[in-house]
């Protein structure tokens, strides 16, 4: 898998094992690190969750011709949408404000961002990022082709705690 999430889950445990964490600990830490990730995600194109059957092809159709643009995220294995949006600039501003809404210490924390071949949109809303809530450590990958076959190109995920854990 090539999503953020799994990847910051190891950059942590990788940096509390640099720092002699004791196996015990470092292993409590890294399960509440993911119990506490957020994971709201946003894609550009409503015909790909048609085709996977998240979303009707009416739906899709009407969501296209309106520019609606959802905001999602995961829970427990199931797509939830969030909230509904008209255009992609306002979908990036709403993921940051939830961003600060929902996330803890963002500024001590390394954000993630993944993208469908959209870096130039990842870099967008990193900069957006910077800019609201003052966060400068950021991982930025791109979405795999099995969960990229899923959202379509233009999927823009974000990565954050929502309890930042410190040790």
């Amino acid at each position: 898998m090539r999503f953020a999430r799994p990847r910051l889950a190891v950059m942590k445990a990788v940096e509390l094992a640099e720092q002699n964490t004791p196996y015990n600990l470092l292993c409590e830490t890294i399960e509440a690190y993911c119990r506490h990730m957020e994971h709201i995600f946003t894609v550009d194109n409503l015909d790909y969750l048609a085709r996977g059957g998240r979303i009707s092809k009416t739906a899709a159709a009407f969501g296209g011709l309106l520019n609606i643009k959802p905001l999602l995220h995961v829970e427990d294995g199931a797509l939830i949408p969030l909230e509904k949006l008209r255009g992609r600039k306002k979908v990036l501003k709403r993921m940051v404000e939830l961003m600060g809404e929902r996330g803890d210490d963002l500024q001590k924390q390394t954000i993630g961002i993944s993208h469908a071949d959209d870096e130039e949109t990842a870099l967008e809303l990193k900069r957006m990022i910077e800019e609201t809530h003052g966060c400068t450590r950021f991982f930025l990958s791109d979405i795999g082709s099995a969960i990229g076959a899923h959202a379509g190109p233009g999927t823009i995920a974000l990565f954050f705690l929502n309890k930042y854990i410190e040790i």
